[in-house]
C-alpha cells in the first residue's frame, strides 16, 4: 500500500473507530469482544482499501464486516445472550440518575434480542442508517431488516413496555 493510502487509513481509523467500536459494543455487549471485532475488521478494511475509493465506502465496509463477523461469532459460539463480568465498565454518561437507569435497562433488553435483531436495531437506531444502508451492511433485503426492526422493537416493547426509547442507544453529546 501506497504511504498516501496508509495516512488516509490512519486518519480513517483515528476519526472512526471510537464510533465503530460503541456499535460493534452494542451489538456483542462486551468490551473485549467489541475491540476484538473492530480490531478484526480494521484488518479487513486495511487490505481493501486501496478498492474503496473513499471514507463513505470504507465505513460502510467496516459496518458490514462488524456486522458479518459478529453475527458469526454468534451462530458459532451459539451465544445469544450476556456474559457476566467481574466488573461493570466505566458509565461515561454524567448525567440524570433516571436517564442512566434507562440506558441500563435498556441494554440489558438489547442483550436479549437475538443477534440478527439486535444487529439491525443498533445499525437503524444507533448509527442511523438507512434501511437500504442497513439491509447492505447485514447483507440482507430490506424486507428482512424491517421484519428484524420490527420483530426487535415488540420484543423490547416486551420487555421494556411502550415507552421503548432508543435515544438512551445515543452515546452523550449526541450521534456517533
Amino acid at each position: 500500500m501506497a504511504t498516501r493510502d496508509r495516512a488516509a487509513f490512519a486518519e480513517f481509523v483515528t476519526a472512526r473507530s471510537g464510533a465503530l467500536h460503541r456499535a460493534a459494543y452494542l451489538m456483542v455487549g462486551d468490551v473485549g469482544l467489541a475491540q476484538d471485532l473492530v480490531q478484526e475488521a480494521l484488518t479487513k478494511t486495511y487490505v481493501a482499501w486501496p478498492r474503496l475509493r473513499d471514507t463513505a465506502n470504507a465505513e460502510a465496509y467496516t459496518r458490514k464486516v462488524i456486522t458479518n463477523t459478529a453475527l458469526t461469532w454468534f451462530r458459532r459460539k451459539g451465544w445469544y445472550g450476556e456474559q457476566p463480568a467481574a466488573e461493570l465498565p466505566e458509565d461515561t454518561d454524567h448525567g440524570h440518575a433516571d436517564h442512566v437507569a434507562a440506558r441500563t435497562s435498556l441494554m440489558d433488553a438489547l442483550a436479549q434480542l437475538p443477534p440478527r435483531q439486535r444487529a439491525a436495531i443498533v445499525l437503524r437506531f444507533y448509527d442511523d442508517l438507512t434501511e437500504a444502508q442497513t439491509a447492505a451492511a447485514m447483507d440482507c433485503a430490506v424486507g428482512t431488516v424491517k421484519s428484524q426492526v420490527s420483530a426487535g422493537l415488540a420484543k423490547l416493547r416486551a420487555l421494556l413496555g411502550d415507552a421503548v426509547d432508543l435515544a438512551d442507544l445515543m452515546p452523550a453529546g449526541g450521534a456517533a
